[in-house]
């Protein structure tokens, strides 16, 4: 058993009476008082001394050394029954990893990726970890995923245990990340801390963007570097094309309003644009900056201009960077970059920029102190160059620059290290589209990702033809790579989601199928090979299964009934949250009530989200009800899971409404039970409601807005779910009879 404190933002003034505001910092002197027997105490710092039966018999005061000076959001104090793994650091400092006895065994992997990760970030920051001790421990039920309480970051088990028999691929990149992310904050939002909470982005953007660092020096053969495009700054770019985003430094007045701004604007579009800095300077210039920046501010506090004011003082080029770095971070949204030949058959290029947004008909409300125009560090590749960059200053009205000799295709946005679109004149996606069918390794993975990512977001903002986007798609049939095929199947699988109520939508499962069966047949079922080629396995089975494969569905049903029957068959990790999803959407309710059984007594947290995926599957309603009503009992269903489960359940078409009448009819449980500063909340209405897509789902959507008007931290989690309902509902009025034609054309002709 345990009890532990988690602070950031505002609650430490609940623990004890202090100045709580980001800008103060002293050193703590922190005494606990445990259970004499069987229990330990921990907090940020080592313990200096102890005092056995002290206030009274049977009871320890635990005296801890003085912190350096933090914020009070860190201070962090836990009484438990748990056990260690320990390992000395570089600098020979003790590094521990707590978690409850039964989960010891599922400790190695944290422990040694996170000493490693420690000790890269010494020498990457030039600057030494400040503390004599970090220990991580897995707490059972923790309302955050992880926090980075200095020298005891405390973490969700499911982000810090991993063991090879019951850890997907994607658990462990995820325990890895999770680790490396809380390891930046010891010397980022720890060491030094931002000054107000309108800066958060500096503590999150930068953890977000480093921990990539972190996870590639330990992981070498994850391609970290590429993963990124496809899990931070596709994402995030989908958010900020809407007119309900924000800028990345953003006022805040209020405590659901800091609760609400750690979201993803903060973490994933702020390392977006930290990258891309890393990439206009150089990797050199910009660590050298970085660690200047530490060292000025070290048990201080820091603005966003002062991060700029270090990086400009160490430009050779003499950039001007918080001019550059103030149209990304003042302002929201970005550009799309438009190209074309200035003159027929000449080989002068003409760009222009503009705002990019998703949804045709949306117009710009808000002014921006740049007018929604962006310094834009232009790169591109060639047949005959390598990258190549250039400047396109937000003054400008045009950019026009020349194309290499002898070029026949030119890819803007090399790495998609930039954070904008490109479209280009009909002809130059011809020849992009021609080299990716004959060659498509001419490109790198990210480049083919970003290509696709780009074409699919364009044509949905009516900008690009649905014909040109379908055509590029065509190539991946020859596609092996994770990082295209992760890009490819998040958009046709939104597509799937519109077109369901449509007459396009055989037709477009049809296509899918064939697009991917051939693929499937050669991955098959055995959980072997690359890091990468798993997830690549589950990504595209998942896709296959989705859309009716009936291979894929009826081995996952196999599958499932030979578990049912003797709990101790094998389902290899990565297959098995497919398994459990697909399987059960077939399966009767016995079989769904020997998993329920099974998900209670699992100990193992990932095992369990698996298996909550599973029980979320059934395609009977009353099944999906008796879930919903058994999964209130917290001794079944743990808070910090309850509002994922629910989330869950809604993303099967079929069981949308189903939740949907439960969060209406149950608002005022949902409300008491974690209240309105709770940001998960609000996120699980968005998560559930922007799957509507008819104009009575959003009607409906908004007279229960109207009826509960305190959004409290998910104010602008309703915004972005009406907005995204408004352009569901004008997707399909506009593309889905053409859509229905291609289709059907097309799933003939494969």
């Amino acid at each position: 058993s345990i009890a532990t404190s988690k602070f950031q933002p505002t609650d430490a003034r609940s623990a004890f009476p202090c100045f709580d505001e980001p800008s103060f910092k002293s050193s703590f002197n922190t005494t606990l008082v445990r259970p004499t027997e069987g229990y330990i105490a921990l907090s940020n710092m080592p313990v200096q001394k102890e005092r056995a039966n002290y206030p009274s018999p049977g009871l320890t005061e635990v005296i801890f050394e003085k912190s350096v000076p933090m914020v009070t959001y860190l201070a962090c104090f836990i009484v438990c029954d748990f056990e260690y793994v320990e390992v000395m650091t570089k600098e020979n400092k003790p590094f521990r990893v707590y978690a409850t006895a039964d989960q010891m065994n599922r400790t190695v992997y944290a422990r040694d990726i996170g000493v490693d990760v420690l000790n890269y970030f010494e020498e990457y920051f030039e600057v030494e970890y400040p503390l004599p001790k970090q220990d991580m421990i897995a707490i059972p039920d923790f309302i955050s995923g992880a926090m980075e309480h200095w020298g005891l970051i405390t973490y969700r088990e499911v982000n810090l245990l991993y063991d090879d028999k019951g850890s997907s691929s994607y658990n462990k990149q995820r325990v890895a990340s999770v680790i490396a992310h809380e390891l930046a904050h010891m010397w980022f939002g720890n060491l030094v801390t931002l000054d107000w909470w309108d800066d958060l982005w500096l503590n999150e953007g930068f953890a977000s963007y480093i921990e990539y660092k972190g996870v590639a020096n330990y992981e070498k053969d994850w391609d970290m570097e590429g993963q990124f495009v496809i899990d931070d700054l596709q994402r995030v770019m989908v958010l900020d094309a809407q007119l309900s985003s924000h800028p990345i430094v953003q006022a805040v007045n209020h405590p659901d309003e800091i609760t609400e701004i750690f979201d993803s604007i903060s973490y994933s579009k702020g390392a977006s644009v930290l990258r891309m800095l890393e990439n206009f300077m150089g990797p050199d210039e910009f660590r050298k900056g970085v660690r200047n920046f530490l060292r000025r501010f070290k048990y201080a506090n820091a603005i966003t201009q002062d991060l700029w004011d270090e990086l400009e003082k160490v430009s050779a080029a003499k950039l001007d960077i918080s001019r550059i770095m103030d149209t990304w971070t003042r302002q929201m949204g970005y550009p799309v970059l438009s190209v074309k030949k200035a003159i027929a058959n000449s080989n002068k290029l003409e760009v222009r920029q503009s705002r990019f947004l998703l949804d045709p008909t949306a117009v710009s409300a808000d002014d921006s102190p740049y007018n929604y125009r962006w310094d834009v560090p232009v790169t591109f590749v060639t047949d005959t160059s390598s990258r190549i960059q250039v400047w396109f200053d937000k003054d400008m009205d045009k950019l026009v620059m020349d194309m290499p000799p002898g070029a026949t295709w030119i890819k803007m946005n090399v790495g998609q290290y930039g954070y904008y679109k490109v479209n280009y004149e009909a002809s130059m996606w011809q020849d992009l589209i021609s080299l990716l069918k004959d060659n498509h390794t001419a490109l790198s993975a990210p480049d083919r990702s970003s290509l696709l990512d780009d074409a699919f977001s364009l044509a949905a903002a009516d900008q690009l033809p649905y014909d040109t986007v379908l055509s590029l798609v065509s190539y991946m049939k020859k596609e092996t790579h994770y990082i295209p095929w992760k890009t490819v199947g998040s958009h046709l699988s939104k597509m799937g989601r519109l077109l369901r109520k449509t007459k396009a939508y055989p037709y477009f499962r049809k296509y899918i199928v064939n697009l991917v069966k051939d693929h499937v047949e050669r991955l098959g079922w055995n959980d072997e090979g690359s890091h990468l080629e798993r997830r690549n396995r589950l990504n595209l089975m998942a896709l296959a299964c989705n859309n009716g494969y009936d291979p894929c569905i009826e081995g996952a049903y196999q599958r499932l009934v030979l578990w049912i029957q003797n709990p101790s068959y094998f389902i290899p990790p990565n297959t098995r949250s497919l398994v459990y999803k697909y399987g059960m959407e077939k399966a009767a309710f016995e079989e769904w009530e020997t998993m329920q059984e099974r998900y209670a007594t699992e100990v193992n947290a990932q095992e369990k989200s698996k298996l909550a995926v599973g029980l979320s599957s059934s395609k009977e309603d009353w099944i999906t009800e008796r879930w919903m009503a058994l999964a209130k009992n917290e001794s079944i269903v743990r808070g910090q899971d309850y509002l994922i489960m629910l989330s869950n359940i809604a993303s099967n078409p079929w069981n949308t409404h189903i939740v949907w009448s439960f969060v209406k009819a149950n608002w005022p449980y949902l409300v008491e039970r974690f209240s309105l500063n709770n940001r998960y909340l609000g996120r699980m209405v968005k998560d559930v409601s922007t799957r509507f897509t008819s104009q009575n789902e959003l009607d409906d959507l908004k007279e229960f807005f109207e009826k509960y008007p305190n959004a409290g931290s998910g104010a602008r989690s309703r915004k972005q779910a009406l907005e995204e309902i408004q352009k569901n509902v004008g997707w399909i009025d506009k593309h889905s009879e053409h859509l229905y034609e291609w289709f059907f054309k097309n799933s003939i002709k494969m």
